[in-house]
C-alpha cells in the first residue's frame, strides 16, 4: 500500500481519486510515501527517507522547505490555477473595498442599532464614507499569472485601464491575456502611472518588501494597493506611515499581522484569497492527480523544485532519477544500465536550476546491482524503480 499522510483537511473529492486498494490515506499516517497539505508548518519537520513527495493544495509553498526537500530527493508539487478564480473574485471585492469604505460603513451602521429614525441618520451620516468608482482608473498589476492575469482581464470589463508587468510572463499565461491590457516596461512604470496596485507574485528575496518607503515615494499621491500574495511583500511600517501621511489613500491584505490589525486605512481579510469550497475541491483534486502520476509512473508535472518530465509508460519498467545538474550524471546512467544489457525504449530529461530529472524507459526491469551503482553516481539524489 502507499502511504499517503494528510497534514491538514483535504477535500474528499480530491482524496477519493487515490484508490484505496493502492492507496492508505489519513492523518495517523506514520512513514508515508507523500504528504498533502494546505497551510501546515512544515519547515521543522523530520523526514522519514521513504517521502517520496509533498503536494501542497494550493500555490504558495512558503510553509515547506522546498530547498531541504530537493536535497532529500522528495518532489515537492503545488496546484497552479486551481483556485485562481476565488482568488481573482476576492482581489475585485478588496478593490471595492479599497475605492470606498464600505467595511467602515458596515461598522458605522451597526452602531446604530436600538436607536429611532436609523433610515434618517443614515442618510445624514452617509456622506463620510463616500468613495470612487473603478471606471476610468488605472489599475497596475503586478506579476500576470493565473491569478494576475484573471484580475487583468476582470479589471478591463470593469472599465479601469490597465496595465502590467511579468518579467517571468509564459507563453500561456500571454496568450490569455485581454488586447486591451497595456505592457509596463518595468515596475517603476506601474508605480509612477497606476492608482490601484495589485500585487500577485511569490513572496522572494527578491520581491521581500518590493512595497516599501521608497517605492511609495515613486506612486502618485491617494494611490491604493491591494495585496491578496502574501505580507513580506510589503513593508508594515512603510505602508501605516504612507497612510498617516495620505501618499496612500487605503492598504487592503489578505495577510493581518501584528503590524496591520488595527492601523487605520488598512482593510485586514483574514486569508480567505483561496477559501472558497470550489478552490478546495480544485486544489485537492489537482494535487491528488499529480501525487497519484508521479507515485505510480514517475511522471512530474507543477513541482517548484525540480523539473517537469513525463513521458508515456509503455515499456516493462522505468527508472526515475533524481540528481543534480552537472555533467556526466547521464552519460553514467545510459553506460551501466547498457552494461547490464537492458534496452532503452524511451528516455526524458530536464534542468531546474542546480536540480535535474531523468526518466528511462526499459523494455525489462533492472537489477538491484544495476539500481545500487546508480545511486553512486555523483550528484544522485534518488534512484527509483517503477
Amino acid at each position: 500500500m502507499i502511504k499517503i499522510q494528510l497534514l491538514n483537511k483535504i477535500a474528499a473529492v480530491g482524496t477519493d481519486r487515490l484508490p484505496r486498494d493502492r492507496y492508505e490515506v489519513g492523518a495517523d499516517i506514520a512513514a508515508p510515501d507523500a504528504i498533502m497539505v494546505r497551510s501546515a508548518a512544515m519547515h521543522d519537520m523530520t523526514f522519514d527517507k521513504n517521502l517520496l513527495a509533498i503536494a501542497r493544495c494550493g500555490a504558495g509553498v512558503n510553509n515547506i522547505p522546498v530547498d531541504r526537500c530537493a536535497e532529500e530527493g522528495i518532489v515537492v508539487f503545488n496546484t497552479p490555477g486551481a483556485n485562481a478564480n476565488g482568488v481573482k473574485e476576492l482581489a475585485i471585492a478588496a478593490l471595492i473595498l479599497a475605492a470606498r469604505d464600505v467595511v467602515g460603513g458596515v461598522e458605522w451602521a451597526k452602531t446604530l442599532e436600538g436607536q429611532e429614525d436609523i433610515a434618517k441618520k443614515v442618510e445624514a451620516g452617509k456622506s463620510a464614507y463616500v468613495g470612487n468608482e473603478l471606471a476610468g482608473k488605472t489599475l497596475g498589476v503586478i506579476g500576470l499569472g493565473a491569478i494576475g492575469g484573471m484580475v487583468a482581464n476582470t479589471a478591463v470589463h470593469l472599465g479601469m485601464h490597465v496595465i502590467g508587468h511579468d518579467p517571468f510572463l509564459s507563453v500561456n499565461a500571454a496568450w490569455n491575456l485581454s488586447r486591451s491590457i497595456g505592457k509596463a516596461a518595468d515596475y517603476a512604470e506601474i508605480f509612477k502611472n497606476a492608482d490601484y496596485i495589485t500585487l500577485h507574485v511569490p513572496a522572494t528575496k527578491d520581491t521581500k518588501k518590493m512595497i516599501n518607503a521608497e517605492t511609495i515615494a515613486t506612486m502618485k499621491d491617494g494611490v491604493r494597493i491591494i495585496n491578496l500574495s502574501r505580507a513580506d511583500l510589503v513593508d508594515a511600517e512603510a505602508m501605516k506611515a504612507a497612510l498617516a501621511s495620505g501618499k496612500v489613500a487605503s492598504y487592503v491584505t489578505d495577510f493581518p499581522t501584528n503590524e496591520t490589525v488595527g492601523a487605520k486605512g488598512i482593510v485586514n481579510i483574514p486569508h480567505l484569497g483561496a477559501s472558497t469550497y470550489e478552490s478546495e475541491d480544485n486544489c485537492a483534486v489537482m494535487a491528488a492527480d499529480q501525487l497519484n502520476e508521479y507515485l505510480t509512473t514517475g511522471n512530474i508535472r507543477n513541482s517548484v523544485n525540480f523539473p517537469a518530465v513525463s513521458i508515456p509508460h509503455t515499456g516493462a519498467s522505468r527508472i526515475c532519477y533524481l540528481h543534480k545538474n552537472i555533467p556526466n550524471v547521464l552519460s553514467g546512467i545510459t553506460a551501466l544500465v547498457s552494461a547490464e544489457g537492458a534496452n532503452i525504449e524511451n528516455m526524458a530529461n530536464g534542468s531546474r536550476g542546480e536540480y535535474a530529472y531523468t526518466i528511462v524507459e526499459l523494455a525489462s526491469p533492472a537489477s538491484a546491482e544495476t539500481i545500487a551503482k546508480c545511486e553512486q553516481i555523483e550528484g544522485m539524489i534518488r534512484v527509483r524503480m517503477i
